[in-house]
């Protein structure tokens, strides 16, 4: 069975965010990224993990610089009141666009890695995903697929023409890159990242479900640069 799982935020109107701006210095605002998990097609989906960066101790200046370099570091709580871990996502290495991160339980014991090797750098044209869970098969994933981006490098002058007179005129949609990701581990596809929901569809039953929402909210930290990731906000 496929389970889905979507990062999303957490919806606030104008006068609870001019609410939360204005909170006494010190008040701690409630997580605003949550996981949600969907078992069957069609089915109603639940939160089950509430997600937001883990700040260095320079704060969001720090953490912004140093996600430049392909630096991530989230908290995966269990409730939106930060009451348990779920699980931790810290980078364990970062150079000439190849990071690895490690997933840890809430008692800082490893659930498994993500490899990201940026598409040039590693090893081929492509962004490579490695997911790597201690006894199971490693998981081996490429950003798009080679006859989409193939298309989508045709049309670029194109789409640059669209853009500057999107920032002219104030109207205009550019078309994206190629996102999907399709994990292979042998003959089978544990893992898939479907762009058009922002989803990360489990098809496995031994891919850990605290590694897959991480994965989930790292794949969103790397949109494009037409895209919206949610851990670069400056507050």
């Amino acid at each position: 069975m496929t389970s889905v799982l979507t990062l999303e935020s957490v919806p606030r109107d104008k006068k609870t965010e001019k609410a939360a701006k204005a909170a006494a210095p010190g008040t701690v605002r409630p997580v605003g990224h949550f996981v949600t998990l969907t078992d069957t097609p069609g089915g109603s989906s639940r939160p089950v993990a509430h997600v937001e960066r883990e700040l260095p101790p320079d704060g969001i200046p720090a953490y912004l610089a140093a996600r430049k370099e392909g630096i991530r570091s989230f908290v995966l709580w269990a409730e939106p009141e930060r009451r348990s871990r779920l699980a931790t996502l810290v980078t364990v290495s970062t150079a000439e666009g190849v990071s690895m991160y490690e997933v840890r339980d809430g008692q800082g014991a490893p659930v498994g890695t993500i490899l990201r090797e940026k598409a040039l750098y590693g090893r081929g044209l492509r962004t490579r995903w490695t997911v790597t869970q201690p006894g199971c098969p490693e998981a081996v994933g490429y950003k798009g697929r080679i006859f989409w981006w193939y298309v989508w490098w045709l049309l670029f002058p194109v789409q640059v023409a669209i853009g500057v007179g999107s920032v002219l005129a104030g109207g205009g949609d550019v078309a994206r890159g190629p996102r999907r990701v399709i994990w292979r581990a042998g003959g089978e596809v544990p893992l898939e990242f479907r762009s058009d929901g922002d989803e990360v569809h489990v098809h496995a039953p031994w891919v850990d479900r605290r590694l897959a929402a991480a994965l989930a909210a790292l794949i969103r930290s790397f949109d494009s640069w037409m895209g919206t990731p949610w851990d670069d906000k400056r507050e």
